[in-house]
């Protein structure tokens, strides 16, 4: 308790700690995410995410009809796609790669997951009034060798890491091209309060993703404690994962606050684990419920939002030895 009391004091005596801000910024957010943070190199073993947010209302003009159909027809009052939000759109392109625990083996490996990649651009669409928000994302990409997932590993484990160099690339899932449709919802502030100068804060959230690359229902909710929150949902991360958001929007010059959250996941088709959608390839059962638990701490300071998080999700499949361990360093920036 006086650790905490003692960050608080600190960050209340920072002279510039208040400042007039302008939310209607956009940003730019770079996520990292890799088992090598934890000392592994198996199944989820590495994603990255670039990705770009409007500011308020700076919406193209062949999203905002679309956006404009989505304000509730009923009233303000209902939380889906409020009337009083302010709008935003969000572009991404990002890589995933999934291996099975021993890399060092060019044949099939029959009892554990396929090899596989996945590279795509998003293109989202954000309301958000401050106590909901709406989100709405539709990815396009390609799962297998036109994934570039195996040079990419290749080259990183050569090059960067000194790792041992993937052997069992031949055996990957075939090219597919792969879509998902992904909705969420979030409450913010469901529960809030400020002891010793801290805000608090509880943040459940509900979704769905439909494609021939996911198909799961989500539910979960994320807890954060700190010295000026600022009007976010947690970091944003790489798909399936709690997301978080990509903007942020604080109060004062420098902040921190400590999060942990869960999401639980009924699956109906994981193209991981399933294999190719329109073709006879390597696969594994899978587990048709699956969860995430995460912990970290972000830091803002000024226009920049530093994070990291570390996951521990559980077993996706039949012959899994152990759930998957893995890090994520997000950083955001605003202009």
């Amino acid at each position: 308790m006086r650790s905490i009391q003692l960050l608080s004091a600190i960050s209340l005596l920072i002279p510039f700690s208040t400042h007039a801000e302008t939310p209607a910024e956009g940003g730019f957010t770079f996520t990292y995410e890799n088992d090598v943070f934890l000392n592994t190199d198996r199944s989820y073993t590495n994603g990255v995410r670039f990705s770009w947010i409007s500011a308020e209302e700076d919406l193209p003009g062949f999203i905002r009809p679309l956006a404009d159909n989505l304000l509730s027809p009923i009233s303000d009052s209902v939380p889906f796609f409020p009337k009083d939000g302010k709008r935003r759109v969000s572009y991404a392109f990002g890589q995933s790669m999934f291996t099975p625990q021993d890399i060092t083996q060019r044949t099939l490996i029959t009892n554990d997951r396929p090899y596989a990649g996945w590279l795509y651009g998003s293109l989202g669409y954000i309301s958000d009034n401050g106590e909901h928000m709406d989100a709405l994302e539709l990815s396009i990409g390609v799962v297998g060798p036109a994934s570039l997932a195996e040079q990419t590993q290749s080259y990183v484990h050569r090059e960067i890491t000194g790792s041992p160099i993937p052997e069992g690339w031949d055996n990957q899932l075939d090219n597919e091209p792969g879509f998902v449709l992904r909705y969420e919802h979030k409450w913010r502030n469901l529960y809030e309060f400020s002891p010793f100068g801290l805000g608090v804060d509880f943040t459940p959230h509900m979704g769905a993703s439909l494609g021939n690359v996911f198909t799961h229902a989500a539910l979960g909710g994320t807890a954060r404690l700190g010295y000026d929150l600022p009007a976010d949902y947690g970091p944003p991360r790489v798909r399936p994962s709690i997301s978080g958001s990509d903007f942020f929007i604080p109060t004062r010059h420098v902040g921190w606050y400590l999060f942990a959250g869960f999401e639980g996941r009924a699956v109906a088709r994981n193209i991981f684990l399933d294999g190719n959608t329109f073709g006879d390839s390597h696969d594994v059962d899978k587990k048709h419920f699956t969860g995430d638990f995460q912990a970290g701490i972000a830091f803002t300071y000024k226009d920049v939002r530093l994070a990291y998080t570390t996951v521990y999700r559980t077993k996706e499949y039949d012959v899994q030895h152990g759930g998957d361990r893995f890090g994520a360093l997000t950083l955001s920036v605003k202009f």
